[in-house]
């Protein structure tokens, strides 16, 4: 099954994201966090986003959900990390929203969707109307 990693500058914003999206698919497991400092203070931390990379990766890859900025260049520092480490690693980070991202990449993966289709269905929620 494909692992979700919701990275965001915020603990708070990454786990409210987490809850939201896991109300769509109960029986998920492999949605984690990777928000905020190691001390509760917002950034980002590529060790922390890592850590939380290879928790949530069973061997059929990973999608990272980033909110901001530099929570972007941490999941690229993560994933390179991994790889000088020996890692095999096969994680994509999606171009979408947060939020709306998340829960189309979650349903997917609850699905048995793959790597590239929980990536597809992340990045077309950008194009989802509200109204």
């Amino acid at each position: 099954m494909v692992g979700i990693v919701i990275v965001s500058h915020s603990w708070k914003i990454a786990e409210g994201v987490r809850d939201l999206a896991r109300e769509m698919a109960q029986n998920f497991t492999g949605l984690l966090c990777a928000g905020g400092l190691g001390d509760g203070s917002i950034g980002t931390d590529a060790q922390r986003i890592a850590d939380a990379i290879l928790e949530a990766d069973s061997g059929d890859g990973v999608v990272i959900m980033a909110d901001i900025g530099s929570s972007i260049m941490s999941a690229e520092s993560a994933i390179e990390l991994l790889e000088e480490d020996g890692h095999e690693v096969n994680a994509v980070i999606a171009d979408a929203p947060i939020v709306e991202g998340s829960i189309c990449a979650v349903v997917e993966a609850a699905g048995g969707g793959d790597l590239d289709s929980v990536l597809k269905s992340a990045e077309e929620s950008r194009e989802a109307s509200k109204l």
